[in-house]
């Protein structure tokens, strides 16, 4: 394995750590009620920064702090992608999307900005415009609709 450099500053706080530990991260960032679905290995929630026309898009995160794809073993890269599959389940009955995209960055060149290794599961939308749009910080209050239709649908079809 190739040896690499980690991006995080000096004192990092990491906000995925919190919430995989069950902590809500502070201000408009992610509550335990953005949580859609979490195992031994991952944990699921609404993303709290939203695409105008892509709402409710989740991310996956392992729950022990990997940097980035360099650094994630390959039980946790199955589990995520596990974890990836149902979300888009539930986002195509749900939200009644057309289509799912995602999306996963690495190191400061390739538009990593939260230095633990994530997944973007975005709902989409015929015409929604979503690679000529930028994410914009959601108040927790309208996160907690569409958390609630992911958990229900996950909790309803998961072990069926």
């Amino acid at each position: 394995m190739m040896k690499t450099i980690s991006h995080m500053p000096k004192g990092y706080v990491c906000p995925f750590c919190q919430v995989t530990m069950g902590l809500d991260v502070p201000g408009k960032g992610t509550k335990q009620n953005d949580v859609i679905f979490q195992n031994d290995y991952v944990t699921a929630f609404v993303a709290s920064k939203w695409w105008p026309n892509n709402k409710g898009h989740v991310l996956v995160v392992p729950n022990q702090h990997f940097e980035n794809i360099y650094e994630l073993p390959p039980e946790y890269a199955a589990e995520i992608h596990r974890a990836a599959q149902l979300t888009a389940f539930a986002m195509k009955d749900t939200y009644s999307c057309d289509g799912i995209t995602t999306r996963q960055h690495n190191e400061p060149a390739g538009s990593q900005d939260v230095w633990h290794y994530h997944l973007h599961v975005y709902p989409r939308y015929k015409k929604d415009l979503f690679y000529l749009t930028k994410g914009i910080q959601t108040n927790p209050d309208k996160r907690i609709m569409y958390a609630k239709k992911l958990r229900t649908w996950i909790e309803n079809h998961l072990h069926k």
